[in-house]
């Protein structure tokens, strides 16, 4: 009789590979999984999911909350993988080092990121591997403007030697640098098309918001994966098309037909978050979103802008501050139905494009070490409650499904990353696994209470190690590895 390091007996096992969806005893040793039976198996520790939904652990392929106070919060979300793939890392050496020393919860991955290689030639900004290097250069007028043919090379160099150094993939911010040259950015899909790795996309303007964009932001996303062959993911289509969701998804529905690989991914909020110096936030830009000055608010303060000359001078003095923009009103049923739409479309991963907790009183960085969290650590509620949330309206509304929503935050996102032995309940598959109570859970942060993590997760494995046990995060886990290609 084999007797495994650990057994999760008599839960509900949701494999979205295989279809099993069943009550199964699973069977773990190693850090991987051994077996899944129907029958009862022996383990050194044994764990009653009686009751309870047994799935792979969340795989989120867009988060930017890479640090171990987000990993925390984002465990308690169900999430065992952490992806920073739309902003990517560079170089993606810096960024796997320093999470390696620190140590992490969850299991973490960068793709390289075509911003901070852009900053490097046109602004000449040393790459640092770190967000934070991102954000204080993003209002930077000179990585924005159109590249030479000798300085497309040059960045698609830097980004070359990144993917042979195991990046996942290019982020792309061409949303950030919206008058950047669309062969540049064929330059780059061509690069990954001949890599064999995807391309995180941040849209840049539909031709609905800005009529002299130099292409449609969503056509030349699809565009890119007809010409090259690249794998082009979308990134947040939600936020990004806005009102004007239907037609973009309509276009990625067509090309697919086609062909062409396209994916897409979502969050359930209407309020996206990114640093206030960002292009597209400038106050004479509002309208085209059809948002005002007082959409806009700074997460340091907790308050909206008052009018254009205050966020003016905001994005002069504090470029890289973290600022909600309230895009839709989530209170709103036929606003809802817009991002729904977006969840809803076949094949979206669900992806929470999470962001790093500030803590407003600021003080010793050895409180970011700090758990439970300090009352002044604010994030966007999507980064403590993307997952809780989505199967809270599963309950609720019906969305989805159950066994389908579990598909869309586990195995579509693991496809998408090219991740064989993640978001997998089966033998061989990386010990990774959430389990929760679908009855009961739930996400409780909000855009006033930001960073309350969700309930009704009782178990979080990292390779086969407690990351959540009983409800309750083990502050001191770090079992998470690096993903490279």
């Amino acid at each position: 009789m084999t007797t495994y390091d650990l057994v999760i007996s008599r839960g509900r096992v949701i494999d979205p590979e295989t279809g099993l969806d069943g009550i199964r005893d699973v069977g773990v040793s190693g850090g991987t999984i051994q077996e899944v039976s129907a029958g009862p198996l022996h383990g050194v520790t044994r764990v009653d999911a009686t009751g309870l939904t047994v799935c792979p652990g969340f795989v989120d392929l867009h988060s930017h909350s890479a640090d171990l106070a987000g990993h925390r919060l984002q465990a308690l979300d169900g999430v065992t993988t952490v992806l920073e793939l739309e902003a990517g890392s560079l170089p993606v050496s810096a960024a796997y080092r320093a999470a390696a020393e620190e140590g992490r919860p969850l299991n973490y991955g960068f793709a390289t990121s075509w911003a901070a290689a852009r900053m490097a030639v046109l602004a000449g900004v040393e790459p640092t591997g770190r967000l934070e290097t991102l954000f204080a250069n993003i209002a930077v007028d000179a990585w924005q403007r159109p590249a030479t043919p000798e300085q497309v090379a040059r960045i698609v160099g830097l980004l070359e030697a990144d993917l042979a150094d195991g990046a996942l993939g290019i982020g792309v911010l061409v949303g950030y640098a919206p008058r950047t040259g669309p062969d540049e950015y064929l330059a780059v899909a061509a690069l990954a098309a001949r890599a064999g790795r995807p391309t995180y996309t941040h849209a840049r303007e539909l031709v609905e918001m800005d009529a002299g964009t130099p292409v449609d932001g969503a056509e030349e996303i699809v565009r890119a994966a007809v010409e090259t062959g690249a794998h082009m993911h979308y990134c947040h289509v939600n936020s990004t098309s806005i009102r004007h969701v239907d037609r973009v998804l309509a276009l990625v529905e067509r090309v697919r037909a086609e062909g062409a690989r396209v994916t897409t991914e979502a969050y359930p909020y209407g309020a996206g978050m990114t640093g206030v110096g960002a292009a597209f936030l400038a106050p004479e830009l509002l309208h085209r979103r059809g948002l005002t000055p007082h959409s806009i608010g700074l997460l340091s303060t907790g308050r909206r802008m008052a009018d254009a000359a205050e966020l003016r001078r905001v994005r002069q003095e504090e470029p890289g501050s973290a600022a909600f923009v309230h895009l839709l009103d989530e209170d709103s049923p036929a606003e809802f139905a817009y991002i729904r739409r977006a969840l809803d479309f076949e094949d979206a991963a669900v992806a929470t494009d999470a962001v790093p907790l500030l803590w407003r009183e600021g003080g010793d960085p050895a409180r970011r070490l700090e758990w439970p969290l300090p009352p002044d650590a604010v994030t966007h509620p999507r980064t403590a409650g993307t997952y809780g949330r989505t199967l809270r309206l599963v309950r609720e509304q019906g969305m989805l499904g159950l066994a389908e929503a579990v598909r869309r935050c586990t195995l579509v996102p693991a496809q998408v990353a090219g991740l064989a032995r993640k978001g997998r309940v089966q033998p061989g598959a990386d010990a990774d696994l959430t389990v929760f109570d679908p009855d009961t859970v739930t996400d409780r942060a909000t855009y006033a209470a930001t960073a309350l993590p969700s309930t009704g997760f009782r178990h979080v494995l990292v390779g086969g190690v407690p990351v959540v046990q009983d409800g309750a995060l083990l502050p001191d886990a770090r079992p998470g590895r690096p993903v490279r290609a």
